[in-house]
């Protein structure tokens, strides 16, 4: 088959569109003739070598953590999921991506919504595993204030939506260019940046219950400070989260409790309460480009990468 890979870590420059060996669906397993993948940060974080003393690769490497297509085999003891059914959903852990490909093995998943292109469905799972993840670890339930800095990317879009889906209200930080996208998605916005506090104070009258940091861009001390208790902040993206007391939110092997997320996402998604805002569509060939635009940091909702 073909597939987008990487033989070392490095630049974008180190992808590579070549022939690799077909996976197989596992027990528990499906696989899926591949029609779209998202980028998320963790794939350029992977790729550089960022990670590779807590995620050490094995090469050659396929980038692409979750996907959407149409299941072409199916594992043993899997029920409910046929050949030829459309679903999106998430590759193995273990292998830390492999959907940028013509075929990948799913290890969690849920049928399309009738609501979404492919190219939204394949820019769904990973943030909706890590929404779900991070909702449920800060216990976030009706009546409570949810503030999310970097409210307009990929995992901001998708937990706001969810968070309010529980009945939670959701103040987001982005640009002022971002304020309409945001207030589109029912999120009351502010601008980002020092003075925060100052800012949220008058649109959280009863204050903040609980954070998510999706930016990454040193605000933690400021997060802490709103909310008065770092065991009520949640960050997927600083990496300097242990000096602050806050906890950081990444997928770990065996059954994510964000799998969960997946099948309702879909039916909220059939009920018009979820959306995946797609800011840029590659192809598998550009696949360093859109590694380019999410390392950029300014993407407006997701980064999707289609196969042909």
């Amino acid at each position: 088959m073909f597939a987008m890979r990487y033989h070392r870590y490095g630049g974008p420059e180190v992808l590579c569109l070549e022939e690799a060996e077909e996976p197989h669906a596992g027990p528990g397993q499906v696989r899926v003739a591949v029609r779209a993948t998202g980028v998320t940060p963790a794939d350029w974080y992977l790729r550089s070598g960022m990670l590779r003393d807590t995620a050490p690769l094995g090469f050659p490497h396929i980038p692409g953590m979750d996907a959407a297509g149409t299941v072409d085999e199916v594992g043993e003891g899997v029920v409910g999921t046929a050949v030829g059914d459309a679903v999106f959903g998430l590759v193995p852990f273990a292998d830390r991506g492999g959907a940028a490909a013509r075929y990948a093995v799913l290890e969690a998943w849920a049928h399309n919504p009738r609501a979404w292109s492919f190219e939204e469905a394949g820019g769904a799972a990973g943030n909706v595993d890590t929404a779900t993840r991070v909702l449920e670890a800060l216990e976030a339930t009706e009546g409570m204030t949810l503030l999310i800095e970097g409210a307009a990317g990929g995992v901001g879009t998708v937990t706001a939506q969810l968070a309010r889906a529980r009945g939670l209200s959701v103040i987001g930080t982005a640009s002022e260019g971002n304020h309409g996208f945001l207030d589109r998605l029912g999120v009351v916005p502010v601008t980002y940046g020092p003075g925060l506090a100052e800012r949220v104070a008058p649109l959280a009258p009863h204050g903040i219950d609980v954070v998510l940091d999706a930016a990454g861009k040193g605000s933690l001390a400021e997060l802490v400070a709103i909310t008065g208790d770092p065991r009520r902040v949640i960050t997927i993206a600083d990496f300097d989260a242990d000096r602050h007391g806050v906890r950081f939110s990444r997928s770990e092997a065996g059954a994510s409790p964000g799998w969960a997320g997946l099948p309702l996402a879909a039916r909220l998604a059939d009920q018009g309460q979820l959306t995946i805002p797609l800011h840029a569509v590659f192809a598998l060939k550009e696949t360093a480009s859109a590694h380019e635009a999410s390392a950029a940091g300014h993407a407006r909702g997701k980064i999707v990468i289609t196969v042909p």
